[in-house]
């Protein structure tokens, strides 16, 4: 039955690995959803029906557990590059067909996803509203009133009216957070260049990044995983790998605004559905620590009355001169005062956020992450229409500093107020935190037992998170003769080693079969995505015994960072390059453990 239907990313990739459903009636039930629905304004474009179930269908032929996205219909926002749709950043004068998917949009159907459309935006992703286009202003299903948020207005909604279950948007100024708390569903606003923004039409090029929309904090985390990683086709991509979340801290600090620094423009609802969810944090056991925000006001007073609009313009200068009308007539207002900056003022205020970002560094030295309002308050459609600049700067207060501060953001939903308007707060900390504002944000989601989105759906029971080394032990990944059961097996258990898990690895390695007595592999990485994803273990051992292990390992091979399918990265075994020279190219089998049974079964 359709209200047993499995609603969350884990839900669904559970049910098609179980057989329960397939991917193909999962895709089909996201198309038949966005019939019923019936808001022409979500999507600008969406996929033939037949082809994305003829994508589904095909998924079968692949190994379930090397997918973490195992046939989960997805929508990306339209500036984002999906090959077989059209681009048109929300101005059909600037359409155009892109001859291959995105970086991020390749990867996700890498990792089993199905694109199923192009989601609306305010144009040139220029606003935080939702009402800044000319297909239309999607209906905000919390409340129809409301505007949607944006700019990534169609994303948002989708998720939340359990359209589709993951949605990427992208965030420069807030586009990622301010329509999830207007949605009541997460955002996930990643650090800079931890996705590669490679297929992506540019904001503003050194403060874009693509974000993530969904239910729960961990299908967020489960897109992110998939995503991330450098990439040579983005100058501004950053080779960090993600690592893993980890059980809620005994001593977490959270940074909130010094007394009387918070701007809710007068709306007392969002004022204290703050301080409740403040006291919710207490509760987990937070303490809080005050800071000055008002370094963070004037680095976000810099994005628009500072030298960042003239990125912007430089986007759609050729279209202001060309065709000026074919251009939303605030997104024409906001760009053009782009091209009257000079070379002066862009150092000027370069040399501020310098300073700036000086004064955030040691801010954050006190305390784990900061803690704001995602927005201050929500406006209704009639209202920003009436005054679209100002009522869209106001919505920006708390989400505008974060990219120029290099900052990574997680908007949670904390309250449904009793006007039935969503509210919501994001945790804030510095570039590659991640993971840890994940931990505790997962957390806090689940113990505020919201319904999820605009459906009204219970939140899941929080999943246990994958065992991890602790205390002072390292990770080390094992890909031949010290799996569990093989040959040298021995080694690692008379070193107290101890199994963490089985995992694979992203698709960037090769396996080779090497000439050793006993039989071992070597594993070499290559180019991101040339390669096989390759089974392996995790072992746990101590920083002594891990150290004597090593010590031990012979030539050719040695110890280097493996990065997993999920997007960790951990100690293991490679080989030199040379070592491979003849060598049996094995990498087909996926893994060393697969290989050998056929050895043996011969």
């Amino acid at each position: 039955m359709e209200s047993d239907a499995p609603e969350t990313v884990a839900a669904i990739v559970a049910a098609h690995r179980a057989g329960t459903i397939t991917p193909a009636q999962t895709v089909a039930r996201s198309y038949q959803r966005i019939r019923d629905h019936n808001d022409p304004a979500v999507f600008i474009s969406l996929r033939d029906e037949k082809d994305a179930v003829a994508e589904a269908e095909a998924l079968a032929s692949k190994d379930a557990a090397l997918l973490p996205l195992l046939g989960v219909p997805v929508a990306a926002k339209d500036n984002i590059d999906a090959l077989g749709l059209a681009t048109t950043a929300a101005c059909p004068a600037f359409s155009y067909s892109p001859t291959q998917d995105s970086t991020a949009v390749a990867k996700l159907r890498a990792a089993g996803a199905i694109i199923i459309g192009k989601t609306n935006l305010d144009q040139f992703a220029t606003g935080l509203v939702g009402v800044r286009s000319p297909y239309g202003i999607p209906v905000n299903p919390i409340r129809a009133d409301l505007v949607p948020g944006g700019s990534s207005s169609g994303s948002a909604v989708a998720v939340s009216a359990g359209l589709v279950p993951l949605a990427l948007g992208t965030d420069t100024a807030g586009s990622g957070r301010v329509p999830a708390m207007l949605n009541n569903i997460v955002g996930l606003k990643p650090s800079l260049g931890l996705i590669s923004n490679a297929g992506l039409v540019p904001a503003c090029r050194t403060l874009d990044c693509i974000s993530v929309f969904s239910l729960t904090v961990d299908d967020a985390m489960t897109a992110l995983a998939a995503m991330a990683g450098a990439d040579s086709a983005d100058p501004f991509s950053r080779d960090r790998p993600l690592g893993p979340m980890s059980i809620f801290p005994e001593k977490l600090r959270l940074g909130v605004p010094r007394n009387g620094q918070l701007i809710f423009f007068g709306d007392a609802a969002c004022e204290k559905a703050y301080d409740e969810a403040l006291k919710h944090w207490t509760a987990l056991g937070a303490t809080l620590v005050e800071f000055d925000l008002e370094p963070f006001y004037e680095t976000a007073r810099l994005l628009y009355e500072g030298p960042w609009v003239a990125e912007r313009y430089l986007v759609i200068r050729d279209l202001l001169t060309s065709s000026p009308d074919s251009i939303h007539p605030v997104t024409r207002k906001i760009t053009a005062a782009g091209a009257r900056l000079t070379a002066a003022d862009t150092f000027a205020s370069l040399y501020r956020l310098q300073a700036l970002r000086r004064t955030a560094e040691r801010t954050f030295t006190h305390f784990d992450a900061m803690v704001l309002p995602t927005a201050p308050t929500a406006y209704s459609t009639a209202q920003v229409l009436a005054d679209p600049i100002e009522l869209n700067s106001r919505l920006g207060t708390y989400t505008n500093f974060v990219n120029l501060l290099d900052l990574c953001g997680l908007a949670l939903p904390a309250a449904m107020r009793p006007d039935g308007i969503p509210f919501g707060i994001t945790l804030l900390a510095p570039s590659g935190r991640d993971p840890q504002l994940a931990s505790i944000g997962r957390v806090f989601h689940a113990d505020t037992q919201l319904k999820m989105g605009a459906k009204g759906l219970m939140q899941p029971p929080l999943a246990s998170l994958p065992a991890a080394a602790s205390g002072d032990e390292i990770t080390l990944a094992v890909v031949g003769a010290h799996l569990s059961g093989m040959a040298l097996n021995g080694e690692l258990q008379a070193f107290g080693g101890r199994l963490i898990e089985a995992a694979t690895t992203a698709p960037d390695y090769k396996l080779y079969a090497l000439d050793t007595v006993p039989p071992k592999p070597g594993m070499l990485r290559v180019e991101q995505g040339a390669g096989n994803s390759i089974k392996l273990e995790l072992w746990a051992l101590s920083a002594t015994a891990f150290g004597k292990f090593v010590a031990a390992i012979p030539p050719p091979l040695g110890i280097g960072t493996i990065r997993l399918a999920d997007g960790r990265g951990v100690k293991g075994f490679l080989v030199e390059p040379a070592a491979i020279d003849g060598a049996r190219d094995i990498s087909s089998y996926g893994g060393w453990r697969a290989f050998m049974a056929e050895k043996t079964a011969v």
